[in-house]
């Protein structure tokens, strides 16, 4: 005992069960575990005062949590198989009994409760999101696009009023209707009441469970699951049917009979028992007339099933023929039928009748004998692939489909390899085949030898066989996968198969399979047959006559020839049965081969006298006189036991010539007897197999010996023979040692089909030691060393058919199914043999019996030498006396020592071992390799362990009593020792053997899971702890996330119990437990659920992880400390396991959320209990969670962008408004900035999984607690509950139809956000657990093979796998996230409502208010259905009514973004929640006007609002808005109580200015898709609030976002730096700031047109009146922030010149603010703009290509005969703009309807069809004076500020664009435009046009003038460009072009024209030539220096030319007019300035 004392003092150093109550004074760490409570002293101190309902039941277990079942097996079959003589044989009783009894199943009643089976991870959540109501969100329906309005709505024309116009739009309003008035608005109802209402409207119809709504979690199949084992059932490999249809041959003479058998072709292996049918017609059978019995139903089978283990590419479907013999060789025999044609039946008529005439006569007398006739064969895999596979077809769900699972259930027999894996029978589609050649079989080549070689001959391409002559005939048949039940069915037994609803109906025959390969499956049914197969003769060498032959085959059961038993099985129309079988004959052979095979049905109990008897004969075919048919040639046998076993394998045996002599049966013929005569001298001559498949005999010697010996005890039957051994008593006790430990050489197959019944006797053994020669052998060690080397070698071997716990399913099944107590069987009484003492549970037993536990040899090893060998002999010894120690305790029952093993039970009792005390000690006394072996499969150990303590409580009827006394304290600590130590392996070898340990951890978890069911808890509890403190204390040495993993299983599993919630005591409330309180009874019985409790009480105990709240809660304490200490942000070596910790809390609440036993609310709260402290975890955890609000920073756009709301189009990007604002207070909807710390550490799935859990605990908690806790929290904590909240309404926000359908779209599932890929990467090691056994099995495949590996195999996975989903499950998907946002947003709603009371309670806290609000707006903001915004509305409505001051002085961005939320809802296309939405905004300005008797910041803010919604949204309907417009009027007409006030005025006068807003926006959604149409009209818009800045503000923002979105960011830099020109306009007002622009004069450098912005003019209001400028824009800041904005794009557009002069009224303020770190950046950012100036020259810039565009016909409205200049992107050719225009006006009005005027000449209107639509689209080049080229020097100066461009157009006088150059006129067209380019709009009106005429002379001059220019550039051009040089040579001086120049010459120089007016213009062409000759040798002396020798050729043609051309040109240069040069020189040297001038 000392020993034991010393494992525990050594596992344990505290005293083990000192479970002090008292209040710890100090702190544990939440590493550490604490102590726990002891758990059923506190049931009986603290009594439930409940007396029944569900509270009570969470106090304690259940009574009836636990029963043993017995399960009568199912029985395939209409009758059981049993043998028919009954059970002589003990082995034969042992084993039928083994097949008959009934299961023997623990039910945990509840156990289906637990978190394995969640129905939110099985499919039953579908079950539970039945009847949901459809959530009506207004993102679903929204209408596809919005659509052109019909046109009369277009009736306002743009030259109206620049606010349309008014009349107009009242009358519209007045017309409209408005939405039902909310009653009782108006009433002034006291606060309380109003809550109290909101309240219960909320609380009406709430979904109960919330995770019912949340999709499962994404995870491997929980750990915690544990799969019921499948029910041990014979084997199937796959299954075919095959159905022979006919036979019909050319010739019809003879009866044929065939027969059906499987061959594998590799294995080269039969692997199927023949199939015989006979498809012979009546009359044809009736030629056999007198041979044949009658033909018993089975015989006539046509239909066979076939099992297939191993499909393979090299099975074949063997067909045999046989005919009645007769005389003559096979190839005369199937001469007819190869000659004879069915067609010339006619023709051989006379031949037939003969050949039928002689086949009756042979049928007559030879009918008993068969000969070969001949044979063919499928390809079986041929059929399968081409008949198709199912699976490609559209009929799901027909029964191959649902065989899959069960196939691949039972991957374990199937050990594929590699090649293998295609061949399924499964699923392909029946064929019918038609086989037509069969070859003749050749008497010389039957054997399976040559049918192998012929096969594979088969499969080759030039196939011998195909060469042979066949025998023509067509055999029929079905081939299809056997159906799940099919009907009529016989077993190879020819028992019925369930259903069998008709004996008389022809059966389906189940052929037996001899497997390919081993199967390893656990006998289950009783089968006992023998094939014998002869297979070949050799009588060469016998004297006389012995040709024909046949074998008789007979089983004997004694030497008299009656004494042949009708055991042998018929084969075609035959009887069931026969006493004898022939086989075929194959004639005039001496040594033929036989193919046939006899099955025979086998004797259960067999004795020396059985044999099998063989006969030979000569058979005489011809009838002759006086000789007999038949005549015996020789005979021989082989006898079926050979020391007590059966014979089987192959057989060469001599043959006697004479019949064998008496009692020749108990020999073998080998034995020489004498005086008898063998052929050829005793040589063997017969070749036999002889093939048992039989579940009574093993086959395997060792497992024979060992039964036959466990036998010899029970018989008490002394001596024993086995073999050919004798064994006396007194050496049995050794033998059966050996034999034991001998089991471990047994083959693997023979163990495994006898594997329930070995258990069972090794069981046996332990727990009732045999008496041998009087004294008790204790079998425990041997049994316990061998069962766990059995365990570990099935493991080993069978590894596919293994779960996901690593536990072998064969083993698994005997535990669940089979094993069971020896002798605590209620039903069965003891079966003859004495020792199964019936113990029913009725019976009265003698209190000694269960106290009876004798352990004086519980050392198993009672021989010890007196010295000890070795320490492990010492230990063995110390452990073995202390037996002794204990016998104190014995009761000594009568003479129980001396007893015998099966003496009756009436005269003593026996001894008896209770097994799992035996089992524990073994353990625990086990070293070396056996104790390794039971760690390697501790599993077993424990789940037998744990399946024999419940079967000895129940037995006992001990499941009632106390938990404290059902089992002896040295079991208690065996089981305490065990603990201990495989938590040391866990924390010692993790490193080494992860495999190992994972299992070794997963499988204690269970074992403790389980033992919470039935032993002390608080004792469970301790273990618990223990392991506990073994992984803390490592974990301290060594931050290991594997082992953290590990423990999280660990507790995974245990907390999966189905009565956890019971195990942590949820009724407990945590008082110092010093003073048993009795007020418990007061908190539970009241219906607030705490009340007066509460208050005695810290709050805070409950919502902290104290160590009060972890001794009670034990189990949700753990949960919830590893969940803090693992989301702790500094433990970051535990980042990978987040997911995995936040799934463990997840599954736990999903859990309890669907049982059915906390569904009542109140008891829903006692469990929510146990979780209060998450909300607390989670509030720490904030920074890290995954950001849900969308964009970079948070969704910090605030009322300005829309981009909180779905829209995402918003004018102003994130970043923009940000930059604006420019403060914290800017982004109301970001988090405080504190938060931005370790921003996002954990991924979007981990992150929502935690949110779901809270918001889980936060509805199910008990709100007066809830609200108790938030009075005491701090400011800054409250605030932080509210940021979590804030972030939640953003995290289950409703995606939208939409979002599913394209989610669909994208057909991959959702790819594993990188968090999660990351958090795996960095575990590495916790890859899940599949990562281990990949890796420890080192190979590819194998490992996932397994079920489990394969994902794409296992069938829960199916679902989740099929990517495309229909129509109704997107809508399905759609409806649930519906529902979760809605009730989500209610949790956190009520929450907010909590908050709000709490601070009204404490009045301290009013900053929180504005927390609450955001948290209000935000979720407003997000997409909401209309059940969730009535109530969010009635929220916001109380709360303004409560703290109206908050919003309109405290809050004021908030009423802001409150306008913009309800002005959004106000136009709503669903009417509730427009109703609401209105009285919102009508009570918010009657508040705001009770405050103050005018509602300035309302109105304004709502006309703001209204400006910013309709400028951004897309999808925005006026005409929802325009009746909640009305409804607002409706309210203020129907408000009594200010009737008399100015109030209702001034909300009309606010309505119809909104209204107007609205109207214009009828428009801009008119022209959602024309871009420059919808800048006008916001262009207009934004015009007509010049006097309200704010407003106006807006819609330049608007715009400036509509610009960014196209990429026009020029025009986006103009609108921001017109807003910034407004701000500071109105800034200069309000203040004077030396450093401030001074209005928008300073602007005019950055654009000429921002002077429209000033404010100058009288009626604008002055600045300070309440609401005017009141926006954040207008401060400092705000202009700051706009510049900066400005900058940048003008940087995107690529003009940084401007970027320097936006900067040059940056830099003052900022150096006014002495802010060094803003000016360095300026500067940086000016340097980079410089930078790219820099860059850029070399290259050329591009900013802008124009076009004017003009618009003719009514179509267009108000743009007919408009005409302006567009401003496209750069390189923009006339096509892209011609095609854009054309493209979209034609869908407008119909591409007919639209033309494209193609020239540029001025447009006569009245030759237009008024019916089209004209558009002229012309390219046009800035102009500029000459004056201005001046100034506009660089790239940048030409292209900005443009306000002037030109065009020209060719044309003659006569009417034609082109003519000959002296009639060639041109026309240039200068259009100013109303504004310069870049402006606000890429479109500007034109307001002046003016047109310069050029005469031909005047064309031409100018012509000549660009060529001299093409020719100086390219000659000075640095660097030089050959190329291009030679470009413009080739056109000026080239030959091809002499023309050109040369031409013009002649016409305008040849002669002085006659008109004076003209002598200026020839003059000046005169001198463009000179000077142009002159260009062109400078080029040609230029390209001489270029050119290389290779191109000197080309250079001289050149000059050649050259000089041609000025001689050409010399006469016409060198002729002056006289009368230009008479007067003074001025004039010319005038002209030749003008000259100079254009040259530039």
């Amino acid at each position: 005992f000392e020993l034991r004392q010393y494992v525990c003092s050594r596992a344990f150093p505290i005293p083990l069960i000192s479970l002090s109550l008292l209040l710890n004074s100090y702190q544990v760490p939440l590493t550490e575990a604490v102590e726990p409570v002891d758990f059923e002293e506190y049931l009986i101190t603290h009594p439930p005062v409940v007396e029944s309902g569900p509270l009570r039941d969470l106090i304690e277990f259940p009574p009836d949590d636990i029963e043993v079942i017995y399960t009568p097996r199912e029985c395939r079959t209409v009758v059981q198989a049993v043998p028919e003589e009954g059970d002589t044989d003990p082995h034969v009783r042992d084993c039928v009994r083994s097949y008959t009894e009934d299961w023997a199943i623990v039910n945990r009643k509840y156990h289906k409760l637990g978190t394995g089976f969640n129905p939110n991870t099985l499919d039953k959540q579908k079950e539970r999101q039945k009847g949901l109501p459809k959530q009506i969100f207004e993102a679903d329906e929204m209408p596809e696009s919005s659509s052109y309005q019909d046109d009369q709505r277009r009736s306002m024309s743009i030259d109206d009023t620049p606010r349309g116009s008014w009349a107009c739009s009242i009358f519209d309003l007045k017309n409209s209707l408005p939405d039902a008035l909310l009653p009782h608005l108006l009433d002034r109802a006291p606060n309380e009441e109003i809550d109290r209402h909101n309240e219960e409207q909320r609380k009406a119809n709430r979904h109960r469970e919330l995770f019912a709504l949340h999709p499962a979690l994404d995870e491997e199949e929980p750990i915690e699951r544990h799969c019921v084992p499948e029910v041990p059932k014979e084997h199937f490999g796959q299954r075919l049917l095959v159905k022979c249809l006919s036979l019909k041959f050319e010739i019809e003479i003879e009866p044929i009979f065939a027969s059906l058998a499987l061959y594998d072709v590799k294995e080269k292996k039969k692997i199927s028992e023949n199939f015989f049918f006979d498809l012979n017609s009546e009359q044809t059978k009736a030629m056999l007339r007198p041979h044949i019995q009658t033909a018993a139903i089975s015989t006539l089978a046509r239909s066979a099933i076939f099992s297939i283990t191993y499909p393979s590419q090299d099975v074949f479907l063997v067909i045999k023929l046989e005919k009645v013999l007769q005389q003559g060789d096979i190839g005369e025999c199937a001469e007819p039928y190869m000659v004879f044609k069915e067609a010339d039946a006619a023709k051989n008529k006379e031949k037939l009748e003969k050949l039928r005439s002689q086949s009756e006569q042979f049928c007559q007398r030879l009918g008993r004998y068969r000969m070969p006739f001949a044979w063919t064969a499928i390809h079986l895999m041929n059929i399968v692939n081409s008949a198709g596979s199912l699976e490609r077809d559209t009929e799901k769900g027909s029964w191959s489909e649902r065989r899959n699972s069960s196939i691949m259930g039972r991957r374990s027999l199937e050990r594929t390899t590699s090649g293998d894996e295609s061949c399924s029978l499964t699923g392909f589609r029946p064929a019918t085949l038609t086989i037509t050649n069969f070859f003749k079989q050749e008497g010389d080549r039957l054997s399976d030898e040559d049918l192998y070689k012929f096969l594979a001959d088969m499969r080759r391409p030039s196939s011998v066989l195909r060469r042979l002559r066949p025998i023509t005939a067509q055999l029929k048949l079905d081939i299809s996968p056997a159906p799940e039940n099919p009907h009529y069915c016989l077993t190879p037994d020819l028992l019925q198969v369930k259903p069998y609803p008709d004996s008389r109906v022809r059966p389906t025959r189940e052929i037996l399979e001899f497997p390919a390969r081993d199967v390893y499956v656990p006998n289950t049914t009783y089968r006992n047959l023998l094939y014998v197969n002869p297979q070949s003769l050799n009588f060469a060498n016998r004297q006389g006559s012995a040709r024909n032959i046949t074998v008789k085959v007979q089983f004997m059961n004694g030497e008299d020839p009656n004494n042949a038993m009708p055991v042998i099985f018929g084969k075609s129309s035959c009887a069931d049965f026969s006493r004898e079988a022939y086989t075929a004959v194959v004639y005039h052979n001496r040594s033929p081969d036989f193919h046939d095979e006899v099955k025979i049905k086998l004797p259960a109990s067999l004795s020396d006298h059985h044999h099998i008897l063989f006969t030979f004969y000569h058979v005489s075919c011809q009838q002759k006189q006086n000789t007999p048919l038949e005549t015996p040639v020789g005979y021989t046998w082989i006898p079926m036991l050979q020391n007590g076993r059966l014979r089987t394998g192959h057989f060469c045996l001599p043959v006697s010539l004479e019949k064998p002599p008496q009692s020749y049966s108990v020999l073998s013929p080998d034995v020489p007897l004498p005086g008898m005569k063998w052929v050829d001298n005793h040589r063997g001559v017969f070749n036999v197999e002889v093939v048992a498949v039989s579940t009574i005999h093993t086959q395997d010697q060792y497992l024979d010996k060992f039964f036959a010996l466990v036998h010899a005890l029970d018989e008490h039957m002394f001596p024993v023979r086995i073999g050919d051994m004798r064994i006396m008593e007194n050496n049995l006790e050794a033998e059966l040692k050996s034999s034991i430990a001998a089991l471990n050489s047994s083959q693997l197959e023979p163990m495994v089909r006898f594997l329930h019944l070995l258990l069972d006797k090794l069981v046996l053994l332990v727990v009732r030691p045999p008496v041998i020669a009087g004294q008790i052998v204790n079998l425990g060690q041997s049994s316990f060393e061998v069962m766990a080397s059995i365990v570990n070698r099935l493991h080993k071997y069978l590894d596919t058919s293994q779960d996901m716990h690593g536990r072998n399913s064969l083993l698994s099944s005997y535990i669940h199914y089979v094993f069971r107590l020896p002798s605590a069987d209620p039903n069965s009484p003891s079966p003859g043999s004495v020792h199964y003492a019936t113990m029913a549970r009725s019976a009265v037993r003698p209190a000694s019996l269960n106290l009876n536990r004798s352990r004086s040899l519980s050392n198993s090893n009672p021989d010890i030498s007196g010295t000890p060998t070795s320490p492990d002999d010492e230990v063995r010894s110390i452990i073995g006396s202390k037996g002794l120690d204990r016998s104190n305790s014995w009761v000594h029952t009568m003479g129980c020592k001396s007893a015998p093993w099966g003496s009756s039970p009436g005269s003593a009792p026996e001894t008896m071992q209770l097994f799992h005390e035996e089992l524990a000690l073994q353990w625990v006394v086990s070293s070396g390799s056996v104790r390794e072996g039971a760690l390697q499969q501790a599993w077993f150990f424990f789940e037998l362990m744990v399946k024999s303590i419940i079967h000895h409580l129940y037995f006992t009827d001990r499941l009632e009593s106390p938990r404290k006394n059902r089992f002896p304290e040295r079991f208690m600590d065996d089981i305490t020792a065990l603990v201990s130590t495989i938590a040391g392996d866990i924390v010692s070898r993790f490193q080494k053997d992860l495999e190992l340990v994972e299992r070794l951890n997963t499988s204690l978890a269970f074992f403790l899971n389980d033992l919470l069911s039935v032993m002390d808890r608080g004792f469970v509890f301790t273990l618990i702890r223990a392991y506990w403190k073994q992984v803390s204390t490592k974990l301290y040495a060594l931050q290991n996330p594997t082992l953290e993993s590990l423990r999280l299983d660990f507790l995974r599993i245990v907390c999966s119990h189905e009565h956890y919630v019971t195990l942590n005591l949820p009724c407990s409330l945590l008082t110092p437990p010093a003073s048993p309180s009795p007020s418990v009874s007061s908190a539970t019985s009241q219906s607030s659920g705490f009340s007066t409790h509460v208050q005695d009480q810290k709050i805070a105990n409950m919502f902290e992880l104290s160590v009060p709240f972890r001794e009670q809660h034990y189990l949700a304490g753990l949960v919830l400390s590893e969940l803090s200490v693992i989301l702790d942000p500094d433990n970051d070596g535990m980042f990978g396991l987040h997911k995995k910790v936040v799934s463990v809390v997840h599954n736990l609440l999903s859990s309890h959320d669907s049982d059915p036993r906390y569904a009542d609310p109140e008891v829903k709260a006692r469990v929510a209990m146990l979780y209060l402290p998450l909300i607390g975890i989670v509030m720490e955890t904030l920074p890290q969670l995954h950001d849900f609000t969308g964009g970079p920073q948070g969704s910090a756009v605030g009322s300005s962008g829309e981009d909180a709301e779905g829209e995402g189009n918003s004018m102003i990007s994130q970043t923009v408004a940000m930059a604006i604002a420019g403060t914290s207070t800017a982004s109301p909807m970001s988090r405080p900035s504190s938060f931005f710390r370790q921003h996002g550490s954990f991924s979007a799935e981990s992150s929502r999984s935690l949110l779901i859990c809270l918001l889980w605990v936060l509805k199910n908690a008990d709100e007066l607690v809830l609200q108790k806790w938030f009075t005491d929290l701090s400011v800054s904590q409250l605030n932080r509950l509210l940021d979590l909240l804030h972030l939640c309404v953003s995290c289950f926000e409703y995606k939208g139809k939409k979002a599913f359908e394209r989610m669909n779209s994208l057909t991959f599932k959702k790819s594993k956000d990188m968090k999660a890929k990351l958090e795996e990467a960095i575990l590495g090691s916790i890859g899940a657990r599949q990562e281990m056994v990949r890796r420890s099995r080192g190979h590819a495949f194998g490992s996932q093979e397994n079920l489990r590996w394969r994902k794409d195999m296992t069938h829960w996975r199916q679902n989740s796998e099929k990517l495309d989903k229909t129509r109704a499950e997107l809508e399905h998907e759609a409806l649930i996230d519906g529902n979760l946002a809605t009730e989500a947003n209610l949790i956190i709603l009520d929450t907010l409502e909590i908050i709000v009371q709490t601070v009204s309670v404490t009045e301290s806290k009013e900053s929180v208010l504005g927390g609450v609000l955001k948290v209000l707006l935000h979720s407003m903001a997000c997409n909401q259905s209309a059940l969730y915004l009535q109530h969010c509305f009635a929220t916001q409505r109380a709360l303004v009514s409560k703290f109206p001051e908050l919003l309109f002085e405290e809050e004021t961005e908030q009423c802001a973004d409150l306008c913009l939320r309800l002005l959004r809802s106000c136009s709503s296309s669903i009417s509730t929640i427009r109703a609401h939405a209105s009285a919102s905004l009508y009570l918010l300005m009657r508040q705001n006007f009770e405050i103050g008797n005018n509602f300035a910041r309302v109105k304004m803010q709502v006309t703001m609002s209204l400006s910013s919604l309709v400028g951004t949204s897309q999808n925005f309907n006026e005409e929802f808005l325009r009746r909640s417009l009305k409804t607002i009027l409706t309210y203020a007409e129907e408000d009594l109580e200010l009737r008399e006030t100015t109030f209702p005025d001034q909300v009309q006068d606010l309505v119809f200015n909104l209204h107007m807003i609205l109207s214009d926006t009828v428009k801009m959604k008119e022209h959602q898709e024309d871009p420059e149409m919808l800048i006008d009209l916001m262009y207009r818009i934004a015009k007509g609030y010049q006097t309200s800045p704010d407003l106006r503000l807006t819609w330049l923002q608007n715009m400036a976002g509509k610009h960014s979105e196209r990429k026009n960011y020029a025009e986006a830099a103009q609108c921001l730096v017109h807003s910034a020109a407004l701000v500071a306009e109105y800034l200069s007002m309000l203040e004077d700031r030396k450093y401030l622009p001074v209005g928008c004069v300073t602007f005019q450098n950055i654009s000429s047109n921002v002077l429209e912005e000033s404010a100058v003019s009288d009626d604008v209001v002055s600045p300070d009146e309440e609401g005017i400028c009141s926006g954040k824009y207008f401060t400092e800041i705000g202009l700051v922030g706009l510049l900066e904005q400005a900058a940048a794009s003008f940087s995107m557009a690529g003009m940084y010149e401007a970027v320097n002069e936006v900067y040059k009224v940056l830099i003052p303020i900022h150096e006014a603010n002495r802010d060094a770190k803003k000016l360095a950046t300026i500067h940086g950012k000016l340097q980079e703009a410089f930078g790219k100036i820099v860059d850029q020259v070399s290259r050329h810039r591009m900013f802008g290509t124009y076009f004017r565009v003009g618009f003719y016909g009514s179509k267009f409205g108000d743009l007919d005969e408009q005409e302006f200049v567009y401003k496209e992107p750069a390189i923009t050719k006339l096509a892209e703009i011609s095609h854009r225009l054309e493209g979209f006006y034609g869908e407008r009005f119909g591409e007919d309807q639209v033309e494209v005027i193609k020239d540029s000449n001025p447009v006569d209107k009245c030759k237009l069809d008024p019916n089209k639509a004209f558009i002229q689209i012309t390219y046009v080049e800035p102009y500029f004076d000459t004056y201005e080229m001046k100034d506009r020097i660089t790239y940048f100066d030409k292209n900005y500020n443009l306000r002037r461009f030109v065009y020209c157009t060719p044309f003659t006088l006569d009417g034609r664009a082109h003519g000959d150059l002296h009639e060639q006129f041109k026309r240039k067209t200068i259009l100013t435009t109303s504004h310069a380019f870049p402006y606000i709009k890429t479109r500007i009106n034109i307001i002046h046009k003016e047109e310069i005429i050029s005469t031909p002379i005047e064309v031409a001059i100018e012509d000549m003038q660009k060529k001299t220019q093409e020719l100086a550039f390219a000659t000075h051009q640095d660097p030089a460009d050959a190329k291009m040089l030679q470009m413009v040579l080739q056109g000026s001086v080239g030959t091809t072009v002499n023309q050109g120049p040369l031409e013009v010459a002649q016409v305008f120089l040849s002669e002085i024209p006659s008109d004076p007016k003209l002598y200026r213009h020839h003059n000046k062409l005169r001198l463009c030539f000179k000077d142009f000759t002159k260009r062109c040798e400078d080029a040609l002396r230029k390209n001489k220096s270029l050119i290389g020798p290779d191109q000197k050729e080309y250079q001289r043609e050149l000059e050649r030319n050259y000089h041609r051309l000025k001689e050409a040109l010399q006469p016409l240069i060198n002729r002056k007019i006289p009368q230009l040069y008479k007067p003074v020189l001025q004039v010319n040297s005038h002209s030749r300035m003008s000259l100079r001038k254009l040259d530039i």
